[in-house]
C-alpha cells in the first residue's frame, strides 16, 4: 500500500469522527501543556536564584551573633584578624556592622538596611562599581562621611534610569549629611537575607559611631581556601571564636556560622524536587491519555473490522493494516502534542510573574511524550486489527 494512500486514510479515519478524536486528544493536550508549563516554571526558577546569588561565593562563611547564647554575643570587627591569623583553611575576611535607618534626598526618603563596610568587603562579596568609587582605607580612618548606593535604592531617590547620576549628590542618612562617592552596578541578593542592590554602604567606623549606635548588628565574613575544606574551615572559625570569647566548654556558642552556598544548593534542590513532582503529575495525565487512545483505538478496530477484511482481499499485507491503524494512534497523538504545545507556549507569559521562562527543552520533551505515547499506546490495538483473519473479518456486522 502506497505510503501517502495510507496517511490520507488515518487522516480520514480520525476526521470522520471528530468528537471522538477531539475527546481523545484532550488528555494529550492537557499533559503536554502541563509539562511546558512546568518546566518553564521550574527553569524561570533556576535563572532567579542563579540571579540572586550570583554573588555569592562558593567558599564564603557567614558570622552571625547568636543572641540566645552565652549572654550577649561578643562578636566583633577584632575577631577578624584574630581568625586569619590562626586558621589553616581561611584565606580571607572582613566585618560587616548592619542596622536599618532612613535614606533621603530632595523630596524622596526610604527605609533601608544601612551597612558599615571596610575596602575589603566589596571583593570578597563581589560586588562590581557601576559609577563613582568605592569605600577605601583611608575614608574608613578618617571616618570620612561618605555612601555607595545599591543600584534600585539609587533609582528610587533619584529616578528610575538616573542612578548614576546620583554621584557626588548629598544624601541624607540617619538625619545626618553623607556625600554620595559612588553607585553599584545591579548585583542582586545578598549572604545575610537582604538586597545589594537596596542597600547603603559607608565606612564601618561612621556607621557604628554615627549611624547606627548600639542598634547595629556585626556580621563577619570569610572566604574559605577551597570548597573541598569548607567543612574544616568552618570548625577552624569555631574553635578560634570561642577562645576569643573565652568560652566554657559547657556555655553555648554566641554566634552561628552559616554557609551561604549550601543554602543556595537547597534552594536549587528544592526547586528541581517541586519541578519534578510536577512533571511526574503531567507524565501520569499522558499515561492517562495514551491509555484513553488504546481505548478508543480498540474501539476503532472492532468498528472497522468489516473494512479491514476487505483491506486484506484485495491484497494489503498484515504489515500494512499495523501501519496504517498505529499512523492513526501517531497522528492522533502528535496532533494533540503540536496543540498542547501551542497551548503551553501561550501559557508562558501568563506564569511570568510566578518566574516561568520559555524552555526548548520543554517544547522537546512534550513532543516526544507525545510520539512515544501514540506509538506506545496504539501499537496493541493495531496488532490485534493486523491479525485479524480475512474471512472473519468479512463476515462481522
Amino acid at each position: 500500500m502506497i505510503r501517502w494512500e495510507m496517511l490520507l486514510m488515518a487522516w480520514n479515519a480520525l476526521v470522520a469522527n471528530k468528537i471522538r478524536t477531539l475527546l481523545s486528544m484532550l488528555g494529550i493536550i492537557i499533559g503536554v501543556s502541563t509539562v511546558i508549563a512546568v518546566i518553564g516554571i521550574g527553569a524561570g526558577a533556576q535563572q532567579t536564584i542563579d540571579q540572586q546569588f550570583k554573588n555569592l561565593s562558593v567558599t564564603s562563611i557567614i558570622v552571625f551573633p547568636n543572641r540566645g547564647g552565652a549572654g550577649s554575643s561578643k562578636l566583633s570587627a577584632d575577631d577578624v584578624p584574630y581568625v586569619l591569623s590562626r586558621a589553616n583553611f581561611v584565606v580571607n575576611g572582613t566585618a560587616m556592622i548592619s542596622g536599618n535607618t532612613t535614606v533621603s534626598a530632595g523630596k524622596e526618603n526610604q527605609s533601608t538596611s544601612v551597612l558599615g563596610i571596610n575596602s575589603k568587603f566589596f571583593d570578597i562579596a563581589n560586588l562590581s562599581i557601576g559609577q563613582g568609587e568605592l569605600i577605601t582605607d583611608a575614608m574608613e580612618r578618617e571616618h570620612q562621611k561618605v555612601v555607595v548606593l545599591g543600584y534600585t535604592l539609587a533609582e528610587t531617590l533619584f529616578g528610575e534610569g538616573n542612578a548614576f547620576q546620583a554621584v557626588g549628590q548629598p544624601v541624607t542618612v540617619a538625619r545626618r549629611k553623607f556625600t554620595i562617592i559612588g553607585v553599584l552596578a545591579e548585583n542582586g541578593a545578598s549572604s545575610f537575607g537582604t538586597s545589594y542592590d537596596d542597600a547603603v554602604y559607608t565606612p564601618f567606623s561612621v556607621a557604628e559611631k554615627t549611624v547606627l549606635g548600639g542598634n547595629a548588628q556585626v556580621r563577619l565574613t570569610f572566604l574559605g581556601r577551597e570548597v573541598e575544606t569548607l567543612e574544616l574551615a568552618e570548625e577552624e572559625i569555631t574553635t578560634l571564636l570561642r577562645e576569643k570569647h573565652r568560652l566554657r566548654d559547657s556555655q553555648e556558642d554566641d554566634f552561628r556560622v552559616r554557609d551561604p552556598g549550601s543554602i543556595v544548593s537547597s534552594a536549587k534542590e528544592t526547586t528541581s524536587t517541586i519541578s519534578f513532582l510536577l512533571t511526574s503529575v503531567a507524565t501520569i495525565v499522558l499515561i492517562v491519555s495514551g491509555i484513553g487512545i488504546m481505548n478508543v483505538m480498540f474501539v476503532t478496530v472492532a468498528e472497522r473490522t468489516k473494512e479491514i477484511g476487505v483491506l486484506k482481499a484485495i491484497g494489503a499485507k498484515k504489515q500494512d493494516i499495523l501501519s496504517q491503524f498505529l499512523l492513526e494512534s501517531v497522528i492522533l497523538s502528535v496532533s494533540g502534542g503540536i496543540i498542547g504545545i501551542i497551548l503551553g507556549q501561550t501559557i508562558i507569559p501568563l506564569l511570568q510573574e510566578y518566574g516561568a521562562v520559555r524552555s526548548l527543552s520543554a517544547v522537546l520533551l512534550g513532543f516526544f511524550f507525545s510520539v512515544m505515547v501514540g506509538i506506545f499506546f496504539g501499537f496493541y490495538p493495531a496488532l490485534q486489527a493486523s491479525k485479524l483473519d480475512p474471512v472473519d473479518a468479512l463476515r462481522s456486522e
